[in-house]
């Protein structure tokens, strides 16, 4: 499952890529926000992103903010989430390949939606290399 979280400034973004995950008959739970409104805190939404992408091993979370670092940083409170900000595809391919990052932030001011669904294509297949890198994912906590 994948769960998008934003605040005012990610949420036209995140509604670009509701629509292309649609269209991908991908489903996806929105934990909000819900308007281009400044009535909200990027921590709420990360928060509550990461509650549901914890539900289930195989949920990945998609978070977007006005630059993806404060999604980031509070994502990444939770010793069980590995965000990712990613501003291309190398750095998406990466976060899986070595990182299993299980979440993927975005800059919803500095990524055109075509970048951001070339980013989210190449997170979403993506398989986790194990080996030396479970070793190091080990030592996070």
């Amino acid at each position: 499952m994948i769960i998008l979280a934003s605040d005012h400034a990610g949420y036209p973004l995140k509604e670009e890529i509701k629509k292309f995950l649609n269209s991908e008959n991908i489903i996806a739970i929105d934990v909000g926000c819900y308007s281009r409104e400044q009535l909200d805190d990027y921590p709420d939404f990360a928060k509550a992103g990461n509650a549901k992408v914890l539900e289930d091993d195989r949920n990945v979370g998609i978070y977007i903010c006005g630059t993806g670092v404060g999604m980031s940083m509070v994502a990444n409170r939770n010793p069980k989430i590995r965000a990712a900000l990613c501003h291309n595809e190398i750095f998406a391919n990466l976060a899986r390949r070595h990182n299993d990052a299980n979440v993927l932030c975005l800059s919803g001011r500095y990524t055109s939606k075509r970048k951001a669904i070339k980013i989210i294509k190449v997170f979403l297949t993506t398989e986790f290399e194990g080996g030396r890198h479970a070793r190091r994912l080990k030592k996070y906590s």
